[in-house]
């Protein structure tokens, strides 16, 4: 058939030939290309990624193939899809493959989690804003201002109170796949907070009060076992009507990271964190408590304390008292802890 096609055309090249070729050129074309395979061979060249959206359908997909060169029709991966069985399943993301592959390689290709690209980030218990944002631009490569700018509390249905985003950006394990832009890796980090506050219960009407407190017994509490009896120590003072006096968040609006605090901090009262001058809760959390802090805040360990200290800084052992007496007994023990080693000066500032 070709070769006749071939034969014809050379023939009317000839006198009117030109005209004929003109008019013709597109079929003629089509019935050449038709012993043209319309598939590549091979596992393909040069690297390339491609982004599957959520709801392509399989004709979405091949079709992207095609445009970005993957495949070589959209044809030969859409008949390859009607033809597999147990139907392909695609999870939405961006994928690594590569220019000029066979349908069936790339299919193989997109069907492997080796090749989907994502940033994951961990974020831990007590971590703050200031160092939760640079570590999601590291991670995601988005600019650190764009994560700045879009962090504005009352755009992710926080407390118009509330100063910035902690006690809101939940610690976990964080996957991102890569285009993934600012507003939206906020608002998953949120997101996820919220369902944590509702797993454990916590109310609508006492949720920002909530994650105050738990913010405070994140940073304060030696370990998750006392988290109960630190909460309990904050919640009986603010029942008393004592002041919280808690370096923690003192150090959280002084802009340091001490565990201790200096007269001069503790006097300021420029810093609407500070507990040793305002009292009750301060003006915002000052952490990120993860679940533990959580569910202690919201059930306290019962018990009369009134003071903790902890007297070993390494292992977090901690002294609950009731009388100012019996905890300065215990702050004597934290200085004698301190002293007797060089070793602990590291966790004595």
């Amino acid at each position: 058939m070709v070769t006749i096609v071939a034969v014809v055309i050379l023939g009317l090249l000839g006198g009117a030939g030109a005209y004929v070729w003109s008019a013709f050129q597109p079929e003629v074309r089509k019935l050449l290309a038709l012993n043209e395979p319309n598939d590549y061979t091979g596992s393909g060249t040069s690297p390339v990624d491609i982004t599957i959206h959520d709801g392509d359908s399989g004709s979405d997909i091949a079709s992207t193939l095609a445009k970005d060169g993957v495949v070589k029709t959209s044809d030969a991966f859409y008949t390859l899809l009607l033809h597999t069985k147990p139907d392909p399943v695609f999870q939405p993301g961006v994928y690594k493959v590569k220019k000029q592959m066979s349908a069936k390689a790339a299919l193989a290709a997109l069907q492997d989690p080796k090749n989907k690209l994502q940033r994951t980030l961990t974020i831990v218990e007590g971590d703050t804003e200031a160092s939760i944002l640079p570590a999601l631009a590291k991670t995601t490569g988005l600019p650190l201002a764009d994560l700045q700018a879009a962090a504005k509390p009352a755009d992710f249905g926080l407390p118009a109170q509330a100063p910035n985003l902690d006690g809101f950006l939940f610690p976990a394990t964080y996957t991102f796949d890569p285009g993934v832009d600012a507003k939206t890796v906020i608002k998953t980090l949120v997101d996820r907070s919220f369902q944590a506050l509702d797993a454990d219960g916590v109310p609508a009407d006492k949720r920002y009060n909530t994650v105050i407190l738990a913010s405070i017994v994140q940073k304060e509490a030696g370990s998750v076992a006392d988290m109960g009896k630190v909460a309990r120590v904050f919640q009986n003072r603010l029942d008393q009507g004592m002041d919280l006096q808690s370096d923690a968040t003192v150090a959280y609006g002084a802009g340091v990271k001490t565990v201790f605090t200096t007269d001069a901090q503790r006097a300021d009262a420029s810093n609407p964190y500070n507990t040793y001058v305002h009292q009750g809760l301060p003006v915002g959390p000052i952490s990120n408590p993860g679940d533990d802090a959580i569910k202690a805040a919201l059930n306290p360990t019962p018990g009369p304390w009134l003071y903790f200290v902890a007297v070993n800084l390494k292992t977090g052992e901690t002294v609950f008292s009731e009388t100012e007496q019996q905890h300065e007994q215990a702050v004597q023990q934290l200085q004698d802890w301190c002293n007797a080693s060089p070793a602990n000066d590291a966790y004595c500032k």
